[in-house]
């Protein structure tokens, strides 16, 4: 007699991150729960799924994940408490890239996950703040998709 398979096992496996890929399901998930490697999700329809993927990756709304039995998962950003900044765009935005801090950007206003001391910065600068829940999607950065965790600028073979 052989024995059970580890709950884990028996669930459909998500091996892959499709980027623009229609979806007939979606799983939500704030900002953190979207950097994932191996994790169990539910879908809104209740699928229970593993994500078992290669390595970490930083998935954005829109993006799906791919199960070994065919279907596809779409990626859905929760809502969550944030900053909606306003004022001097450019000059906030500089302060809070300075911080390292994730940021969502408008043409009107930008968006960043709500945090008091950053929230008492910005004010001291000037800026507007409101507190509000918004599904946060903040820009991947300049050296790829995703978030920004260190970068390479090539390998000098000399």
């Amino acid at each position: 007699m052989s024995a059970p398979p580890n709950a884990a096992e028996a669930l459909p496996r998500a091996t892959r991150v499709l980027r623009a890929t229609p979806a007939a399901d979606h799983v939500t998930l704030d900002y953190e729960g979207r950097f994932l490697r191996r994790k169990r999700l539910v879908t809104r329809a209740g699928l229970a799924f593993l994500a078992d993927l290669a390595e970490t990756v930083s998935l954005d709304p829109g993006d799906a994940l791919g199960l070994t039995d065919g279907r596809v998962i779409g990626i859905a950003a929760a809502l969550e408490p944030c900053l909606r900044v306003t004022g001097a765009l450019p000059r906030l935005a500089w302060h809070i890239g300075n911080r390292h801090t994730p940021c969502q950007i408008a043409a009107d206003h930008l968006l960043i996950r709500a945090d008091h001391v950053l929230e008492g910065m910005l004010r001291g600068l000037g800026a507007g703040v409101t507190p509000t829940m918004a599904a946060f999607a903040p820009e991947g950065g300049a050296y790829g998709h995703g978030r920004t965790m260190g970068h390479d600028h090539g390998h000098f073979d000399g």
